[in-house]
This record gives C-alpha cells, structure tokens and sequence, in this order.
C-alpha cells in the first residue's frame, strides 16, 4: 500500500535502502538529506524540491518526478533513465550531476542552471528547449540526441558531432562553435 504524504519538511535525515519505497510525496521540501543508500521502487515526488541533498550512486528505478526542482545538491552517477517516463519533470540549479544517465528521456524545457555535467549521458534523448546556463558539459555525450532549440551560450567544454544530434535553431556562443568542429582536427582562434 502507497502512503501518501503532502506539504512535509523532511530535514537532514539519512535514509537508508528501502525507507521510501511505495510512497507518494506531493509538495514536500527536502532539506540536506542523505539518499546515497536508496534503492528507491514506486516512488512518486510532485511538485517537490531537494536543498542541499546527496543521491550519490542512488538506484532511482521506476521513480516518478513531477515537476522537481533540485537545488544544490549532489547526484553523481545516477541513471534517470530508469524514471517513470509519465509527466516526468526536473529543474536542475548549482547541481552536480557528474557520470549520470539521462538516456532516451524526453526532458523538453529542462533547466540546467551552474551545474557541473562532466560525463552525463545524454544520448537519444529529447533536449528540445532545455537551457543549460552556465554549466561543464565535459565529456558528456550528446549522440542521437534531439537538441532543438537548446541553448548552449553560457556553457563550456562540450563537443557536439551536428551530424549525430540534431540542433535545429539550437544557441551557441562564438566560442562554444569550436566545442562544433572538434571532429574535424580544427584550430579556431
């Protein structure tokens, strides 16, 4: 049985492997929490928001997240893609988010705000509109990808093949083009 829990403040707690499964939060803040040890199943979270929470290494398999925002917080090598894919939300600011996998979401008008990207696995998914503000997209893939109007200007050390992701009307910087034509052994000054 699902138990059902709304506009709660859950502050510094460290939950360990299964304290969530088969809940249902709406509304709720989370504040400097640990989950690094969850093995979340059948969780949903609506409308909530992390402060200063760690997801490191994280299983997050058939978690809902409805419109999440993520402040500060640190989720390194976390798969996604594993999320239930049904209105699935998420807001990312001053995040890491490093060797996490976001494979064949559709994650249209994401915000990705002074986050740290090193490494994200971002193939075959939907980034039409997604904003990355300011953020380290080093090493992080982008093939198959549908980046359609995404805006790149602000960020950094990313290498994009265009005949691999499609950016249709995408946003660059003048310098952010060279992070374009890596493949092609190219030195723009």
């Amino acid at each position: 049985m699902t138990a059902y829990l709304l506009d709660k403040n859950y502050t510094k707690i460290h939950y360990n492997v299964d304290d969530l499964n088969h809940q249902e939060f709406e509304s709720c803040v989370f504040e400097s929490c640990d989950f690094s040890d969850c093995n979340f199943i059948a969780v949903t979270f609506i409308d909530c928001t992390f402060n200063h929470c760690t997801f490191d290494n994280s299983q997050i398999n058939h978690v809902a997240l409805r419109t999440v925002y993520f402040n500060h917080c640190k989720i390194s090598a976390v798969n996604f893609a594993m999320c239930d894919k049904l209105i699935f939300e998420i807001h990312f600011k001053n995040c890491v988010l490093d060797f996490s996998k976001f494979y064949t979401l559709k994650m249209k008008a994401t915000t990705f705000k002074d986050c740290s990207l090193v490494a994200v696995d971002f193939m075959s998914t939907d980034l039409t509109d997604v904003v990355f503000e300011n953020c380290d997209l080093y090493r992080t893939e982008f093939a198959g990808a549908k980046a359609n109007k995404t805006d790149f200007r602000s960020s950094y050390n990313y290498i994009i093949d265009p005949e691999k992701t499609k950016l249709k009307k995408a946003f660059f910087s003048l310098e952010g083009v060279k992070g374009l034509l890596a493949k092609h052994n190219i030195t723009v000054v």
